[in-house]
């Protein structure tokens, strides 16, 4: 029986405040409004014009390459990608809380010692190199992110030139069945194994899907559906973003949600923490119960040794 839990966690607006592309435009000096304005209205005239499907979630990606090749991104590539996670800015309290969650386990024997344990995980459709470059890399067991192949320049240089891996918001359920199997951990196993989901590695009744917005309604609702828990986060003071979850949240969508605040008592941390807790006390108690299931019956005990009768005369 898996006795993990999952918190798989969205990056950008989730834990970033703000889109982990915003110190490369800074580095580069281009106004990052105008270039997601023209990159979507472009995304929009292609199709129309030509008649074909262009996915939104992850057509920024020819663009980051063709701003690279004509020098807009001069001498982007994926060792400078990873440079930029060290450059972005986190809410209050989410590296913290990373930690903070596990030891809401690893910290009490009940749990420990069933071995009970947290798992973090991020699904996003940014950079992958930009998270392995991040404070957060040290602090989950996988991440899932779109990766780009370099170009050897003839000044011995690289760049980015091709696209090699896309996560889009649909396709971050296939992440979740991945996380669900233990793909990337067991090496003979892959997405479409089918494994018995009672020998699964991680129960979508474990897992805990942690975003901020209509986006990840696809990852929500594979949470929801398997009994897991589904928790939207908005910018602080942000009204319109407060409206928008709160829609989700009378929709069906997400179970909870708060500002993007982890620091200890905020209602973020804290119904974080007890739900963490609640599934933790859900597996130990499910464990218990397949014990007494196995164990097949009362226990044997010493049967009193019998009495010789005797009669008075």
């Amino acid at each position: 029986m898996s006795s993990i839990i999952a918190c798989v966690w969205d990056f950008d607006k989730t834990l970033v405040d703000g889109y982990m592309e915003d110190p490369i435009f800074e580095d580069y000096n281009i106004n990052s409004n105008e270039f997601w304005k023209e990159t979507s209205a472009i995304a929009d005239r292609v199709g129309r014009e030509q008649g074909i499907m262009v996915n939104r979630d992850t057509y920024y990606l020819n663009r980051f390459i063709k701003y690279a090749k004509d020098g807009r991104f001069q001498g982007l590539n994926n060792e400078k990608l990873k440079e930029y996670g060290s450059k972005l800015r986190f809410y209050p309290g989410a590296v913290e809380i990373f930690t903070a969650l596990k030891n809401v386990v690893d910290k009490d024997p009940k749990y420990s010692e069933n071995d009970i344990h947290v798992e973090h995980y991020i699904v996003s459709t940014g950079f992958k190199k930009i998270i392995e470059g991040s404070e957060f890399a040290k602090l989950v067991r996988r991440c899932w992110g779109c990766e780009l192949i370099d170009e050897e320049l003839e000044n011995g240089g690289k760049v980015i030139s091709e696209i090699a891996y896309t996560i889009d918001n649909t396709t971050k359920t296939r992440a979740l069945f991945e996380i669900n199997k233990g793909v990337g951990i067991h090496p003979n196993i892959d997405v479409n194994t089918k494994i018995n989901e009672e020998l699964r590695r991680i129960r979508f009744e474990n897992m805990i899907y942690i975003a901020d917005g209509p986006s990840d309604i696809p990852a929500f609702s594979v949470i929801n559906r398997n009994g897991g828990a589904s928790f939207a986060v908005y910018p602080e003071g942000d009204f319109n973003a407060f409206r928008q979850v709160e829609k989700m949240r009378t929709d069906g969508r997400v179970q909870m949600f708060s500002a993007a605040n982890y620091e200890e008592n905020t209602t973020t941390y804290m119904w974080l923490v007890n739900k963490v807790r609640e599934f933790a006390d859900r597996i130990l108690k499910q464990q218990k119960d397949r014990l007494m299931e196995n164990i097949g019956g009362s226990t044997p005990v010493h049967l009193p040794s019998e009495q010789t009768e005797t009669t008075a005369e």
